[in-house]
């Protein structure tokens, strides 16, 4: 792992999952708290879940607050897509093959899929909570990953040290200390991946 203080944007960020056979890698484009970026899981089967390929395309405001995510995921079986897309109103309208609906998911500006380092820097980077220290809870679109089930969900962050960039999380699935840059973007999160 490290920390590249005067990374140039773009960049092709790379983790790798710490006990699943399971890479990420996401080219990432920063304008302000804007960010632009083209990412890919690939998974090989474990006991949750069947192996599986998922490709994204993200993009959010000015602000940092989501706009768009597109998804692709690939079985052996078949391929699907999901589309999440935020209006003027912050409501979610939210596609895939069979249906659409249309949310305000609790107030969400953030959307976090499951199995991505990635989308812990949404949040991250828009309130800048690599920057200063602060205890928030945030809601998110939460996408679990390869069954695209949409729900809302609550992620909390504390900054325990903003020096080091260490943060306290507690999702629907963890609760751990993950380290980040000085961009807000994931060095290590236990239990799911580290950057490479």
């Amino acid at each position: 792992m490290s920390d590249q203080k005067d990374r140039a944007w773009p960049a092709v960020l790379t983790w790798r999952a710490h006990d699943e056979p399971r890479m990420e890698s996401v080219r990432v484009q920063l304008s302000g708290k804007r960010i632009k970026a083209y990412g890919r899981i690939v998974a090989g089967a474990t006991a949750s879940h069947p192996a599986f390929s998922a490709s994204y395309d993200l993009v959010t405001d000015e602000t940092g607050a989501t706009k768009r995510l597109s998804l692709s995921v690939t079985l052996a079986e078949r391929d699907r897509q999901l589309s999440i897309a935020r209006d003027e109103e912050n409501m979610w309208l939210v596609q895939d093959h069979t249906q659409t609906t249309r949310s305000d998911f609790g107030g969400a500006l953030d959307v976090d899929a499951l199995f991505s380092p990635l989308f812990n820097a949404l949040p991250i980077r828009r309130i800048g909570l690599h920057e200063r220290a602060e205890t928030v809870t945030v809601p998110v679109v939460y996408v679990r990953l390869p069954d695209f089930s949409v729900d809302a969900a609550n992620i909390g962050y504390s900054s325990v040290g903003v020096a080091a960039g260490t943060l306290k999380l507690r999702s629907p699935i963890a609760d751990t200390t993950i380290t980040v840059d000085s961009d807000g973007f994931v060095l290590d999160y236990p239990g799911l991946a580290e950057r490479i």
